[in-house]
């Protein structure tokens, strides 16, 4: 018997999202300062993107995996998805405390890793979860709340650092140890990570498998291993028009922004700050001010997010339209951030990154979710962020160098034009989807 889904509140919502805040903590602490704690270790610029090859690389293993272990999970007390929220909660805790005391580049490109691989055992049944609870007229609005939240975790993990450093904190070190100011934001960052995915997990109730006889029967029909790997390949090869639609958004999408975890600070440092030296006073300071700007764009995103999430609970909305202007904004303050000589207008350039950032977390999943069945969505979602991984992938293995020295010159600047670029491709690419039921909230 089909069940029927209830309207949820927004604080209702809230609880069974609240955990992304540590996600995004985890996410955020990763992006904005595994770059730093590489070139503290004595990386140089040009190596950076492989080293953190390992967690998309991983990631394309892990999602898809763990969405289809997800589906065919159920226990009347542990729910579907919560014990794979606790569990990536667990490992992603210990990677991110212990990341920057790191001694050499292996052991800090092996707790990313370890660090990416763990929040994405938890993230992907995250999204599932709004799939799960949610009816349709309510998607858009759901993974848009689960964006406020991030937005919060972005702005508030990406200042750490720097409020580490005016707590008293010392923000250098001796060549090659990692800055006081750093490991004390990572170790506050593991608790909140924590913290709040316990939190999801204790406010949640998930609803049964729609008819957990057939569930049952079905579950006990597979042969393991084999024969999930072999439904996973076949929904890949049979995946729906849509997901291969948005799967070229998303393609470019993260490229762009993974070039900019990757580059932010030694394009900015160097470009705005002219500092290059990791142990260093002026490159420190400057690093930290590289926090507070990608704590911008997690700001914007925030509020972006909030007007959504009112937006969206009152009208229905054409998330293909709203998803490419979205894209096409951030693209400009990535471009734009060449042409600053004021240090503090970066804040307005990273503030259009912001509205990006808010869309992309929320409406390439909403035009999916109505277009999948329920009872795959969660190897659906892993399957989705196969296209999350899969241009870190090809960034790491030097299609960001390739392609910035290619396109403009030698100058590590041109990351952020080149990503500028990217994210306007993928705002073009939302042209290539016509599913209405994708495009629009019922």
């Amino acid at each position: 018997m089909t069940q029927e889904k209830k309207k949820l509140s927004f604080w209702q919502i809230w609880n069974m999202s609240f955990g992304f805040l540590g996600i995004q903590f985890g996410f955020a602490l990763q992006g904005g300062f595994m770059s730093r704690i590489f070139q503290t270790l004595g990386a140089d610029k040009d190596a950076i993107p492989l080293l953190w090859i390992a967690a998309p690389l991983t990631g394309l293993i892990v999602q898809p995996i763990v969405g289809y272990l997800s589906d065919r999970t159920w226990h009347p007390k542990f729910g579907r998805r919560k014990p794979f929220f606790f569990l990536g909660a667990v490992f992603s805790t210990i990677a991110l405390f212990f990341a920057p005391y790191s001694a050499a580049l292996w052991m800090a490109a092996g707790a990313l890793w370890i660090l990416d691989a763990s929040i994405n055992i938890s993230m992907e049944p995250f999204r599932a979860l709004v799939a799960d609870k949610l009816p349709e007229s309510q998607r858009s609005y759901g993974f848009v709340v689960q964006t406020l939240i991030i937005g919060i975790g972005t702005w508030i993990a990406s200042n750490l650092p720097w409020l580490m450093t005016q707590l008293g904190a010392a923000n250098t070190a001796e060549p090659g140890m990692v800055p006081e100011s750093v490991r004390y934001a990572f170790a506050l960052g593991a608790l909140v990570l924590f913290s709040s995915i316990l939190y999801t997990i204790l406010t949640t109730e998930e609803y049964p498998p729609e008819d957990l006889n057939t569930f049952e029967q079905e579950k006990s029909l597979k042969k393991g291993f084999l024969a999930g790997l072999k439904e996973i390949i076949h929904l890949i090869v049979t995946m729906p028009t849509v997901m291969k639609q948005l799967g070229l958004v998303q393609f470019f999408s993260w490229f762009a922004f993974f070039t900019m975890w990757s580059f932010a600070t030694p394009a900015i440092t160097e470009h705005i700050f002219e500092a290059t030296d990791p142990s260093s006073a002026a490159y420190n300071n400057a690093a930290d001010r590289v926090g507070n700007y990608l704590g911008t764009y997690g700001l914007v995103s925030m509020f972006f997010a909030l007007i959504l999430s009112i937006v969206a609970s009152k009208v229905k909305i054409n998330r293909r339209l709203l998803h490419m202007g979205s894209l096409f904004a951030g693209g400009l303050g990535f471009i734009l951030i060449y042409f600053i000589q004021d240090p503090w207008m970066l804040h307005i350039c990273f503030a259009l990154v912001g509205i990006s950032w808010a869309s992309i977390l929320s409406m390439p999943y909403a035009m999916l979710s109505g277009t999948v069945e329920p009872k795959k969505m969660g190897v659906y979602m892993g399957i989705f962020n196969m296209f999350i991984v899969l241009p870190q992938i090809v960034a790491s293995l030097g299609g960001i160098n390739f392609l910035y020295k290619l396109l403009f010159g030698e100058e590590v600047i041109y990351t952020m034009v080149l990503a500028g670029v990217l994210l306007i491709l993928a705002g073009f690419a939302n042209l290539l989807i016509s599913d209405r039921q994708a495009t629009h909230d019922k």
